[in-house]
């Protein structure tokens, strides 16, 4: 036995001189161990003192000396974190916050909190939340350094999930929607759900500042997230309905499909689905909607009419018909709701006999068609020329006491009126509007385009008058069809005044309204006005199109024009180092002059080459040597629209040779006849 220990000391003593650890480690393992040591001395030492019931003023006497950092403050936080010592933690929390050179870390504030939150503390819980979380919002870019910092100090504190509950409250109360929205998804990614109290505060505030789509929002991630609503949910999302003004929508709806009034829980869980839907998200829709009848949340019929909607929205007409039969196979009956969807899906694609079929199964049925039912079928029928029908079923919808919506009598006097029948499109208005119908611009457009069609200046004019009286303010698209119907009539001058009455109200006329002017001017022969409003187009920066040079060559010239189009705007000028020399140097000058200003080459080398190609295809056949020697001087290039121009005209003249050089990029002038 002796033998044997003196072995083992022999080969403990060779151990230690092999594997010796260098003199600097061990100097620091020791001063770590030294400070852990003084520090747990310091912790106690505070602890104790507040558990004697110590003081602010004998604390500081006490540690005065004591160098206070994160880690002594959070290990005595965590040395009271019983309910029992609660109250000197936050005692302890106060004291430190006071201490010269020190500030509470978010870590600190977070157990705080924790520590308080378990003791029911919530008052002191709240207000240091709200403090922390101020503090935050400045320097924290993700937005989530509160909520991680109490999910990493949640298990050291024994705390419980209320803590979360108070944190989505507190974020609510401080008016931080979509942070206490984010918080919430992000808890649920950590394994913490939020309450239904919480979600009924968030939701609540949120829609008291008239947040609406982000009230849908959080509904539909409570019932995601299986937290159902109580009296008090519905109460308040009742109330957002209301503020969105399609509370009414929805009851119509409800009623079109179940026949009688429903609960409000089942307005606003139709409400959500039809959302959903309307916005595309089927596979989502279908699963919530499933849930909700798990819960009995949705009544059957509701949800497979739901179901063919979302079909019908994808235009899946197919889907939607086999969900509707297996709908009727489980004893459910058809209603007006389903049966529009058809019928405005077979007006969609033209399918009218088959819309018409429907309409007339629906009053076999005893279903009550309704005012959308009747603007598919008045739009549908317009679209496809079937005219006396769309006015059978306008005349219907009246006598039933509805009024169609402005689009489907859009449509329907659109097609009166290019047909040339723009009375009866009026004396059906003046009905409507007797009954309170509003109708719009596009309206008016209809009806002053089909009478300047018939040449009837008085009605164009009636018609704008009587938008001025109903307080219509005419927009451009408005006066625009004014001036081109009072062309229409010859009345000119008329025409002309609104371009004045335009510019008094503020609205600037556009290039179109010039063009019709000039156009109209040309035909009637008044050279001189045309070449006016040409000039004061210009002056106005306006940008005239390829339309105006066609229309007013005949009166120009397309040389003059070709200068126009250059010079029409400053900064549409190419700055030329030399004038170009050409055997005709009057024309030469004619077209370069004003280009010493500079200008974007881009864009004038794009409208360089639609005047050419008007120079080319419209003027005289000598003009197309010159044509190209500018070309030539500038190195322009033609783009492709221009080329066939050019083309075309050279083959009119039955000489192709030139098109070979065009493409090939020598000079066509030296080797077309028509240049010779």
């Amino acid at each position: 036995m002796a033998f044997l220990n003196r072995i083992s000391r022999n080969l403990v003593s060779v151990a230690i001189h092999k594997f010796r650890i260098p003199t600097h480690l061990v100097e620091i393992a020791e001063s770590i161990h030294t400070n852990a040591k003084e520090h747990d001395e310091i912790v106690g030492g505070v602890c104790d003192s507040l558990r004697k019931g110590v003081n602010w003023d004998d604390l500081s006497g006490r540690f005065d000396s004591i160098g206070l950092n994160n880690s002594i403050v959070e290990k005595v936080l965590l040395e009271l974190k019983e309910p029992i010592d609660a109250k000197r933690a936050l005692s302890f929390f106060h004291w430190s916050a006071r201490r010269k050179n020190f500030e509470h870390g978010v870590r600190s504030y977070c157990i705080t909190v924790q520590i308080l939150v378990r003791s029911r503390l919530l008052m002191d819980a709240r207000a240091l939340l709200e403090s922390i979380i101020r503090r935050s919002t400045k320097g924290d870019s993700s937005g989530f350094m509160v909520v991680d910092s109490l999910l990493d100090t949640y298990h050291s504190t024994f705390s419980n999930p209320f803590l979360f509950d108070l944190l989505v409250q507190t974020y609510s109360k401080l008016r931080m929607f979509e942070m206490a929205f984010n918080v919430c998804r992000y808890l649920e990614e950590h394994g913490f759900s939020s309450s239904l109290i919480s979600y009924n505060t968030l939701i609540h505030v949120v829609q008291k500042s008239d947040q609406i789509p982000l009230v849908w929002k959080i509904y539909e991630f409570m019932i995601q997230k299986r937290t159902y609503p109580n009296e008090i949910t519905i109460r308040i999302m009742i109330s957002a309905l209301c503020k969105e003004g399609k509370l009414q929508k929805f009851i119509d709806i409800l009623d079109r499909i179940h026949g009688k009034r429903c609960s409000p829980v089942i307005i606003v869980n139709t409400s959500l689905v039809f959302r959903i839907f309307e916005e595309g998200r089927i596979e989502e829709g279908v699963v919530l909607l499933k849930r909700m009848l798990q819960k009995n949340m949705i009544h059957d019929d509701i949800a497979y009419s739901l179901i063919v909607y979302a079909k019908y929205k994808i235009g899946n007409l197919d889907s939607a018909q086999v969900v509707y039969e297996e709908m009727l196979k489980r004893g459910f009956h058809a209603n007006p709701f389903v049966c529009t969807l058809f019928i405005g899906a077979h007006c969609k694609e033209g399918r009218i006999d088959e819309a018409n079929r429907l309409m007339q199964e629906m009053g076999t049925m005893g279903l009550k068609p309704y005012d959308e039912t009747f603007n598919s079928l008045i739009e549908g029928c317009s679209k496809a020329g079937r005219l006396e029908e769309s006015l059978v079923f306008c005349e219907k919808m009246m006598k039933g006491g509805l009024m169609p919506s402005c689009s489907a009598f859009n449509e329907m006097v659109g097609k009166l009126c290019e047909t040339g029948d723009s009375k009866q499109a009026n004396a059906i208005l003046t009905v409507l509007l007797n009954k309170g119908f509003q109708p719009d611009e596009v309206t008016y457009i209809h009806l002053i385009d089909g009478y300047g069609k018939e040449g009837d200046a008085q009605e164009v004019l009636k018609l704008y008058y009587e938008m001025e009286y109903r307080a219509h303010s005419p927009g451009l698209m408005v006066y625009a069809s004014l001036i081109r119907s009072l062309c229409r009539c010859g009345k000119f001058k008329e025409a002309e005044k609104y371009l004045t009455v335009m510019e008094d109200r503020s609205l600037a006329p556009t290039v179109y309204i010039y063009e019709t002017l000039i156009a109209s001017h040309c035909r009637k022969g008044d050279t001189a006005r045309a070449l006016e409003l040409y000039n004061e187009m210009v002056r106005k920066e306006l940008k005239p199109s390829c339309q105006t040079f066609a229309v007013m060559s005949p009166i120009n010239g397309c040389l003059g024009l070709l200068n126009g189009f250059i010079t029409w705007n400053s900064r549409l000028r190419i700055q030329l180092s030399k004038r170009l020399e050409s055997q005709d140097s009057d024309t030469s000058k004619e077209i370069i002059s004003g280009t010493n200003s500079p200008m974007n080459v881009c864009h004038f080398l794009r409208v360089y080459s639609v005047a050419l190609e008007l120079l080319l295809v419209q003027c005289a056949p000598k003009n197309l040597a010159l044509a190209f020697k500018v070309m030539d001087k500038l190195s322009l290039q033609l783009d492709g629209a221009s080329q066939y121009g050019v083309f075309s005209y050279l083959a009119l003249f039955g000489d192709v040779r030139p098109i070979q050089y065009l493409w090939s990029g020598k000079d066509v002038v030296e080797h077309t006849r028509i240049g010779k």
